[in-house]
């Protein structure tokens, strides 16, 4: 059932929004070579208990094999859920995907980002910044009775563009009161149900492109998805509110 918030819980995913940009930003601030992810573990945790929230991934999951952090942290090809580690040195040239949940007052954001870690290759800046433009394109087709494939396809088609692949095993989602809410949103046309977006539905939009094909495989830990070919993945996601007007972007500050 997808829930439509009231403009008070707006306001409350606003604030936390804003609040969850600057923790990114200052994230970003650290990522560079000779890091290691647990160090940006450490810090996002300290900042986001510092700014009165919560972070929503740590113990989230199943009872056996709960997420233990605050932040995913991936690297190269690793497209998503990293889990942070003191052995896990960032090199130059790496791509470092932080991904970052909080509940502040209740309700809950969620945002990532792609950071280059000091000079990067030509392919992997074409991805990074590919990525970042598929979530802009996406952000652009929702307003009040659109259709939410719309969304998907415009992600799709500008990937495409740029000789690049949408993951398809992973999606975006609605978020707020609870960290994953219905509905999911593909980034790609998936030929789901189709949605029809309403004012105050609030959703987690998140492309993930591969520089190779779509394909992913589960490493040991049972959380990292990474590329199945080794190829370099991008990941920007933020949490957005459909308005009246069109839409607004919470986690960007």
């Amino acid at each position: 059932m997808i829930i439509i918030k009231s403009k008070k819980e707006i306001e409350l995913m606003r604030e936390g929004g804003q609040l969850l940009g600057q923790i990114m930003e200052r994230l970003g601030e650290i990522i560079v070579p000779g890091q290691n992810t647990l160090e940006i573990n450490k810090l996002a945790r300290k900042l986001v208990f510092d700014m009165g929230g919560t972070p929503i991934f740590e113990g989230y999951g199943e009872p056996k094999n709960p997420y233990p952090a605050a932040v995913c942290a991936s690297l190269n090809n690793e497209i998503v859920h990293g889990i942070p580690n003191k052995d896990r040195i960032i090199r130059e040239g790496d791509l470092v995907k932080i991904d970052i949940g909080m509940k502040y007052k209740g309700m809950i954001t969620d945002m990532a980002r792609t950071f280059p870690a000091g000079k990067i290759s030509s392919e992997a800046q074409k991805l990074l910044d590919t990525t970042k433009r598929c979530l802009d394109e996406g952000i652009k087709t929702i307003q009040v009775g659109a259709k939410l494939s719309d969304y998907g396809k415009a992600v799709e088609s500008c990937a495409k563009a740029q000789g690049f692949s949408v993951v398809r095993d992973l999606v975006g989602h609605g978020v707020g009161k609870e960290l994953h809410e219905d509905p999911q949103i593909p980034n790609y046309a998936s030929g789901m149900r189709e949605i029809i977006l309403q004012e105050g539905m609030t959703l987690a939009l998140e492309p993930m492109i591969n520089a190779g094909t779509h394909y992913v495989k589960v490493l040991q830990d049972g959380w990292t998805y990474a590329t199945k070919d080794g190829k370099l993945s991008a990941h920007f996601e933020d949490t957005v509110v459909v308005t009246k007007s069109g839409v607004e972007i919470l986690t960007r500050i």
